[in-house]
């Protein structure tokens, strides 16, 4: 087995204590960060996600913090979504794009204040984009990466969990909207979303010296939810369509390629740095975009590289994620196919490292 090596530069976070007595078996890296990515098993944590409740160190979801009169001004020529009738206690999901219109990022923006603004960014240093772009216009703004540490509550027994702790008016938040609510005398940022089909909340801890107290709070008050420790899980976020920057996604794509062309109001959102090639592709079209695939055989080798995806001897595409689903019974899949073979119930080759597969586009994700 090969371990990482500790380094300053592979920063803990608040909450890897805890991570660590939870029993967390592998771990990724992610915006420099270490992310938990298995504790138990893949499909026991799986199963376990879908039926109870997790609480996850998500605190590799950095913020880039955007505080001064131009804020708003600069959050939107990052992004191709219209954002002039966002109010404050929104979270919008925003594509970042280049002036190219390539995706730089896939954050969730916050909106503290009409002048503050948090950007919960996705595996890239969009942080060095921001503040190239904010003293190249010469914009009254702050960035920064405040100390800001998000610990997320996913799975069907999230709201009950979270109202003890936080109170019974948790409850009543909306999808993508959030609160402040006090833990310990501190106001915290409560927002109802997350990287999961399976709902719950993300918890925006200012200051890591509450990380601890608050996740023994969160895992004492859920001894008979069957709280555990848990993270993202790569198979109910394929099943759920979630894509994962830098995996399914790159500089390369646009939004569109990506199927987030209706994130991008590209008439209206003007400022857009990437707004001119954007209107370019939509009206020309993207020629490849991404598409579900249920995959035949064993469970699928763990997808480290693009897995070609053939028609004939022709390359027509790739896949970037993949696994195996014990409640689907198939390999389910995320794949970039060029637009002469996406069409669902298309037969396209998959080739795997262990050989060839049956893959088969559809017309929609698993959840």
């Amino acid at each position: 087995m090969v371990a990482l090596a500790p380094s300053i530069r592979l920063r803990r976070t608040p909450f890897s204590e805890g991570v660590e007595a939870a029993g967390v078996t592998a771990y990724s890296v992610y915006n420099h960060m270490l992310l938990p990515a298995v504790f138990e098993s893949p499909e026991a944590d799986y199963h376990h996600l879908k039926r109870a409740v997790q609480v996850w160190d998500v605190s590799c979801e950095r913020q880039v913090e955007l505080r001064g009169p131009d804020a708003a001004r600069l959050m939107q020529m990052l992004t191709p979504r219209d954002l002039r009738g966002m109010l404050p206690g929104q979270c919008f999901y925003v594509p970042i794009v280049d002036e190219t219109g390539g995706m730089l990022n896939d954050p969730v923006a916050v909106k503290i204040a009409e002048d503050r603004w948090w950007i919960s960014i996705a595996d890239s240093d969009l942080l060095m984009w921001v503040k190239g772009v904010a003293y190249g216009y010469r914009l009254d703004v702050l960035v920064d990466e405040p100390d800001v540490s998000p610990l997320a509550v996913q799975g069907p027994k999230a709201d009950d969990l979270v109202a003890r702790i936080f109170g019974e008016a948790i409850r009543d938040l909306r999808f993508f909207r959030f609160g402040w609510f006090q833990f310990q005398g501190r106001d915290l940022v409560i927002a109802r979303s997350g990287y999961s089909k399976q709902g719950g909340f993300e918890i925006y801890v200012e200051g890591g010296d509450i990380g601890m107290p608050l996740w023994n709070a969160l895992m004492a008050a859920g001894a008979d939810l069957d709280v555990r420790a848990g993270c993202p899980n790569l198979i109910e976020r394929i099943e759920g369509g979630l894509l994962s920057y830098g995996n399914d996604m790159t500089r390369a794509n646009t939004p569109h390629e990506c199927g987030l062309g209706r994130f991008c109001n590209t008439q209206t959102a003007i400022g857009c740095i990437g707004r001119d090639a954007l209107l370019r592709v939509a009206m020309e079209g993207p020629v490849r975009q991404i598409r579900p695939l249920a995959v035949d055989g064993p469970a699928l080798p763990p997808v480290d590289r693009p897995f070609p995806l053939m028609a004939g001897d022709r390359k027509v595409g790739q896949v970037t994620s993949g696994a195996w689903s014990p409640d689907f019974g198939t390999n389910v899949a995320i794949g970039m196919v060029r637009m002469t073979h996406w069409e669902p119930g298309t037969d396209l080759i998959l080739e795997a490292p262990d050989g060839p597969r049956r893959a088969v586009v559809r017309e929609t994700f698993w959840n």
